[in-house]
């Protein structure tokens, strides 16, 4: 097996690296995309889960596989700090719809019946802390999915006991999975988001709560899931500091004009009629300068990983762009005092 990032969840020193997250590139064979992200000034690939970027059946089943990707990595510079299996853990705890097929393996979907694929859904993130391990990462970033997501708006009136259930129905499905990241030495981040069972501050302590805070449990901390939804993101990391164990940049803007709404309407993304949309990395309302200083405080020191969304520009001229940007904005804390001169 090739050599990989050496211990600890993240071994190296300031200023953080850059990845790039392959979700929106699986298109694209890894092979391809490899040369292509270090020429756009990556430092790492955060490798998603599907396309063939990193299959975890093969995994599984052969050191070659997990040789391969790391040979790829290497011979263009690049190493990987984190793997994402968002779309399979979205179907966890979700009511599973035809929606769903889409994201999902034919293995995983199997006969479409709802509580089969969230069983099979289950063990396959259970099986992607085991292969997060082989490879050599300590961090698997993804989605839980939501029973009660769908009760957002509270009618027809919904008790108090049905949220209840939710979170207790989330607690009983995924803490066996986090057994399983427990026995692997790896750490889940969910990236707290609209349709997870954490999309705020508020659900994010009662998910916590829910799992008993069991440290397993963190964040792929996101800011631009929060932004548009009217929360401060640097509040989020002041929170739930310790717990921040991966870090998308990825920007959004509200472009609500008296005609749209936050809930964009029943329009798709990038359509120009929408209340919000994503946007390139320092081309939206998300402040990064606080988020680096948050980071700081929080003495997070992990990877920056670009998850590139904008419907509205190429995405290569995107992403090159975002690495330099990402690097020009990222700074160390201070280690003295700007006044230690004047003290006696």
């Amino acid at each position: 097996m090739a050599a990989h990032p050496p211990g600890g969840r993240y071994a190296h020193a300031m200023p953080r690296p850059v990845t790039l997250f392959t979700g929106q590139w699986a298109d694209m064979p890894l092979e391809q995309l490899a040369p292509m992200a270090a020429s756009m000034g990556y430092n790492g690939l955060e490798l998603a889960c599907w396309g063939d970027h990193f299959e975890v059946d093969k995994a599984l089943s052969s050191d070659a596989y997990i040789k391969s990707r790391w040979d790829i990595l290497h011979a263009h510079g690049l190493t990987c700090y984190a793997i994402s299996n968002h779309l399979v853990g979205q179907c966890v705890c979700d009511p599973i719809d035809e929606r769903h097929k889409s994201i999902l393996p034919s293995r995983l979907w199997g006969t479409g019946e709802a509580e089969g694929v969230r069983q099979r859904a289950a063990q396959e993130m259970k099986d992607t802390a085991a292969a997060a391990a082989r490879l050599g990462v300590k961090v698997v970033n993804g989605f839980t999915g939501s029973a009660v997501w769908h009760m957002l708006y509270f009618f027809p009136p919904t008790p108090m006991s049905a949220i209840e259930a939710g979170f207790r129905d989330f607690a009983a499905r995924w803490n066996p999975i986090f057994d399983a990241f427990d026995a692997a030495g790896v750490l889940f981040g969910l990236e707290v988001h609209p349709t997870e069972i954490a999309y705020d501050i508020h659900t994010t302590r009662l998910a916590l709560e829910a799992v008993g805070n069991r440290p397993t449990f963190g964040f792929n901390f996101d800011p631009s899931h929060l932004v548009w939804q009217g929360i401060d993101p640097v509040k989020f990391i002041d929170a739930y500091a310790g717990r921040i164990y991966h870090v998308h940049i990825k920007d959004a803007r509200r472009t609500l004009d008296g005609a749209s709404s936050i809930l964009a309407s029943h329009l798709a993304f990038g359509d120009p009629r929408r209340g919000w949309d994503f946007r390139s990395p320092g081309r939206g309302e998300v402040n990064f300068e606080e988020i680096i200083r948050a980071l700081n405080r929080a003495q997070y020191h992990g990877p920056l990983s670009v998850e590139w969304e904008d419907c509205g520009m190429d995405r290569v001229h995107g992403a090159r762009e975002a690495a330099a940007f990402v690097k020009r904005m990222d700074f160390d804390p201070s280690r003295v005092a700007f006044d230690a001169a004047f003290s006696e």
